[in-house]
């Protein structure tokens, strides 16, 4: 763990996967601390095997279809998958979950772990509420108006402010965030994103997380802590989550390949999840599957609602693909 006063970049990183850290040290997973879409409902599974599906195709049915999962928490993505897979997809399909934490007891032999990327992919990469934990520099303006780095007590999360940001923070900040008022530097995650987007030979890469557009940037900024299912401040000791929404369209041009941008919502609905209540007729030919669709509803509905898991991000590249229409769509 940082001992003393540091940029927020540091403290991030020793606070969620050093010795000791959130992510690294094997505390019960994500799940138990904050609710992903991966946590909410095998439906996200579901709706992701349609775009397996779908990016295998354009693929042309490739003798191994690579799905990584980075960011895998306890693997749980890669496990209902795997679970859901047709006969003809799951004899071809290569799992590798990528996460620094140990790898879980029981976890299905066939998903290989790996605390890195693979290189030369040919299918599929996701990552699911990744971004938001890749660590970075926070800057602000002194009482003069000049912007500084916002430095942070590992032990407490109390926060100063140091000198002035470096040539590459300014240079980012002019272009994405040129906003005044507190900005979240984000080159770090549009560097860490290009990186495994660079690892797809042929296919596909998808980025899932809460964030914002440049016209869009909040004034405040948006790092916070998560801790047993509550939000609380951000303190980075390794004792909670500590994350930050993703500049979306900065990471998106940082991979240099081709990339769409829509919400959850419009991608999931594209993707066969619309949340729609099942017909009163059901409950009265068939109570139980009428019970089973509205519960099914229920879970779709927390999916794609725009002010919850809908309002996240969907920024997906295309590698090397034939043709040019919508993969989310």
């Amino acid at each position: 763990m940082v001992s003393g006063v540091t940029g927020w970049r540091a403290a991030m990183a020793a606070g969620l996967y050093g010795p000791g850290g959130f992510f690294a040290g094997g505390g019960g997973g994500p799940s138990q601390h904050f609710r992903t879409s991966v946590h909410a409902s095998p439906l996200f599974a579901g709706a992701l095997l349609r775009l397996v599906e779908r990016v295998d195709a354009a693929l042309g049915l490739p003798e191994t279809f690579d799905l990584v999962d980075v960011g895998a928490g306890r693997g749980e993505l890669l496990a209902t998958l795997r679970a859901l897979l047709p006969a003809g997809l799951a004899e071809r399909v290569r799992m590798t979950a990528v996460e620094v934490a140990p790898r879980p007891a029981g976890l299905d032999p066939a998903i290989a772990w790996r605390p890195a990327v693979p290189d030369g992919l040919v299918g599929l990469l996701v990552a699911t509420e990744w971004l938001d934990n890749v660590p970075l520099d926070v800057a602000d303006l002194d009482d003069h108006g000049r912007l500084r780095l916002v430095l942070v007590d590992p032990a407490t999360g109390k926060e100063t402010l140091g000198g002035p940001p470096d040539a590459a923070d300014l240079f980012w900040l002019s272009r994405w965030w040129p906003g005044p008022g507190r900005a979240e530097i984000g080159w770090p995650r549009d560097t860490a994103w290009a990186d495994a987007v660079g690892c797809v030979r042929r296919g596909c890469a998808l980025a899932v997380d809460y964030g914002h557009l440049r016209d869009e940037r909040p004034a405040l900024g948006t790092l916070t802590g998560y801790r047993g299912g509550r939000q609380v401040p951000p303190v980075p000791d390794g004792s909670c989550d500590v994350t930050a929404h993703v500049a979306i369209d900065a990471a998106a041009g940082a991979a240099g390949v081709p990339y769409e941008i829509v919400s959850q919502r419009t991608a999931l609905k594209a993707l066969g999840i619309d949340g729609a209540r099942p017909p009163l007729d059901l409950a009265r030919s068939d109570p139980a599957g009428y019970l089973r669709a509205l519960a099914a509803a229920g879970a779709a509905a927390e999916l794609i609602d725009p002010a919850g898991l809908g309002g996240h991000w969907w920024l997906l590249h295309r590698i090397r693909l034939d043709g040019r229409g919508s993969m989310l769509r």
